[in-house]
């Protein structure tokens, strides 16, 4: 069987070839401005050595899913699991040889970055048994092993550029040969870039780009100016694989096509501006609420009235038995002579209240809890109530149990979630109850913005770390899933696993 696979013709119009067996141990590296015809050699190339090799492809944009319909690649959409069973299907990808198709489009991008990030990853660890032959071709590489740090954590920077210096540096012995495509030399990390022995060239007009390019050609500056004039889909290939010197290719037609627009121009509708006004704003309404034309958002906890749904607030567990008869001695003129009426959902009067009032106030969890205590100091003097019992750290746990919804719990259920909190550290102790409160009561999980309101702090990265530390600690398990949702279970308590909001960075 040849390995010469053809990908085009040179300006003589003779048959320009890969040696794939070459390919395999020496990697490509492909660069083009949007436009240039990336896309379609990394397609013709990905045809015509269909069937020889196995093959992986990291598609960003869903461009390379049409392959499946004619060679069988298996297309695997990042958005429809979890980080585990991507690492789980990149392990098997290795052990049966399934060439596959990682569409991301569905993903948001730093989630994208994660997601192929950790299936590179996983490809990388296979076991020694599994080390069959691969390309693995990352479109828009850019993106996954930027040169600069961008709008990403530090963490998923760190993340990416490991697995893709790992899949172009070391990725040989593990037979895995990568194939990086980026628009610019100039984003793409030199680690990832340096690692790559053929190079294709297409049309490029920054002068850095331009420098870069020819350097890596052997081409003087003069001789760099060709690279502007490329046409699309014409490239300049040089490397072990291709040519030992620089050799023109314009690349051979494919079989399959993308999902993308078409550039060429089309006839315009011929409405007028009424006509197409019409076809604008008819139900337009109706269309803004439909959920299926909006991107995915997170579920929104339901609209409680806060007033009706709370019930009576409970006694504080070692308030001394005298307080609210030092209540009532205080006030004996205020005893109604006819029956008392039904208690108040939200009584007025004792320290639980008081607490409860401080809890509802704007903007209460974000402030310090010293300033919190005097505040429940004032108002438990202006009311005449008794507070000298409730020290700052009683004061602390009380207030965390009323804005994390103790109240709405009753009998066993309320027993089973006091127990469990006993030993919950007073400063994860709301955004944790909420969490037990919602998985007893069957309620959508808290979405980050509400976590972060109970936990005092506005910051996704916060909110992702208080999770970790609850897992950590044995009290929740999450699972993340890369289309945007997390699901997350408190052990010992009895509820069905509900699924929370979507985390917008990981």
């Amino acid at each position: 069987m040849s390995t010469l696979i053809d990908i085009g013709q040179d300006a003589a119009r003779h048959r320009v070839a890969i040696d794939l067996e070459e390919l395999l141990a020496t990697r490509l590296l492909v660069q083009g401005n949007s436009g240039s015809g990336k896309s379609h050699l990394l397609r013709r190339l990905l045809e015509e050595c269909a069937g020889q090799v196995q093959q992986v492809v990291i598609d960003p944009e869903g461009d390379f899913v049409t392959l499946a319909d004619a060679f069988g690649h298996v297309v695997i959409d990042g958005a429809a699991y979890s980080a585990r069973e991507i690492e789980a299907l990149a392990a098997r990808v290795r052990q049966h040889r399934a060439s596959v198709v990682l569409a991301l489009d569905e993903l948001e991008v730093e989630q994208q970055i994660r997601c192929a990030a950790l299936f590179l990853t996983a490809l990388f660890d296979a076991p020694r048994e599994h080390w069959y032959p691969a390309l693995v071709v990352v479109d828009e590489a850019q993106m996954f092993a930027p040169a600069a740090a961008g709008e990403m954590s530090d963490e998923t920077r760190r993340l990416t550029l490991a697995a893709m210096t790992n899949l172009m540096c070391r990725g040989r012995k593990r037979g895995l040969a990568g194939i990086v495509a980026t628009q610019r030399l100039a984003k793409l990390a030199k680690n990832v870039a340096a690692e790559a022995s053929n190079f294709l060239m297409g049309r490029t007009f920054l002068d850095i780009d331009m420098q870069r390019a020819a350097d890596l050609l052997g081409m003087d500056r003069r001789q760099a100016e060709r690279i502007r004039d490329l046409q699309r889909g014409q490239f300049l290939g040089l490397g072990p694989a291709i040519s030992r010197k620089p050799v023109a290719v314009h690349v051979g037609p494919v079989k399959t096509g993308g999902r993308g627009g078409g550039s060429a121009l089309l006839p315009l509708p011929e409405a007028d501006g009424e006509q197409m006004e019409a076809l604008l704003t008819d139900r337009l309404a109706e269309a803004a609420s439909d959920p299926a034309v909006k991107r995915y958002q997170p579920p929104a906890r339901p609209a409680v009235d806060l007033d009706a749904a709370l019930p009576p607030a409970p006694p504080l567990p070692a308030a001394p038995p005298a307080t609210e008869a030092e209540v009532e001695s205080e006030a004996p003129t205020v005893r109604p002579s006819a029956p008392a009426p039904p208690p108040s959902p939200a009584p007025s009067g004792t320290v639980e209240s008081v607490v409860r009032d401080l809890a509802l106030s704007e903007g209460a969890t974000f402030r310090p809890a010293t300033s919190l205590f005097r505040d429940f100091a004032i108002r438990c003097r202006q009311q005449g109530i008794a507070s000298a019992h409730v020290d700052l750290a009683r004061f602390r746990r009380v207030f965390a149990c009323e804005t994390g919804g103790l109240a709405r719990l009753e009998g066993a259920d309320r027993a089973r979630i006091e127990a469990i909190i006993a030993g919950v550290e007073d400063d994860v102790l709301a955004p944790y109850l909420a969490l037990a409160v919602a998985e007893v009561l069957g309620e959508p999980m808290p979405d980050e913005e509400e976590l972060g309101r109970l936990y005092g702090s506005a910051s996704p990265s916060r909110i992702r770390r208080l999770l970790d530390h609850l897992e950590r600690c044995g009290l929740v398990v999450v699972r993340e899933e890369f289309g945007g949702e997390r699901v997350i279970a408190v052990p010992g308590v009895i509820g069905p696993e509900t699924t929370g909001a979507a985390s917008k960075a990981a």
